[in-house]
């Protein structure tokens, strides 16, 4: 279990939702790790890169995770992230994924998990516009 103050998951949550504010307050505050798991999202290389070399592979393996990459929901399962693996099924849609951190009182990664699903749908939306392809 990732054990972080309500608050500071709620900073998380609205980090990936884009505040930059929260995602700076987070790398100032001695949680650089979900800052950087911002970043990696947001498909910085360097974030993931990061991530694992400081010693946060779950971090890593969520983002991974959430992007549909299934090794990762394993590795999760494997080193007892069970609700890491929930936040990276649901970051993916898994509705089941989702009603399960709510039912066993994650509410706050829960939040986590519906703007990560949220961020990677605009940043799929994004890749797939053709308006944007052709400003490229």
């Amino acid at each position: 279990m990732v054990n972080y103050p309500a608050k500071v998951l709620l900073a998380w949550s609205e980090a990936i939702g884009g505040n930059k504010e929260l995602r700076n307050w987070l790398a100032q505050n001695g949680y650089q790790e979900l800052s950087m798991f911002v970043f990696a999202l947001n498909l910085k290389e360097d974030a993931m890169s990061w991530l694992l070399e400081k010693g946060y592979p779950h971090l890593a393996a969520t983002v991974a995770g959430a992007e549909g990459k299934k090794d990762a929901i394993e590795w999760l399962n494997k080193y007892k992230w069970d609700v890491l693996a929930k936040v990276a099924l649901a970051g993916d849609g898994n509705q089941a994924a989702f009603n399960w951190l709510v039912q066993n009182g994650h509410r706050e990664m829960a939040l986590v998990a519906k703007k990560i699903q949220v961020l990677k749908d605009e940043i799929e939306q994004s890749h797939n516009d053709v308006h944007k392809i052709s400003q490229e």
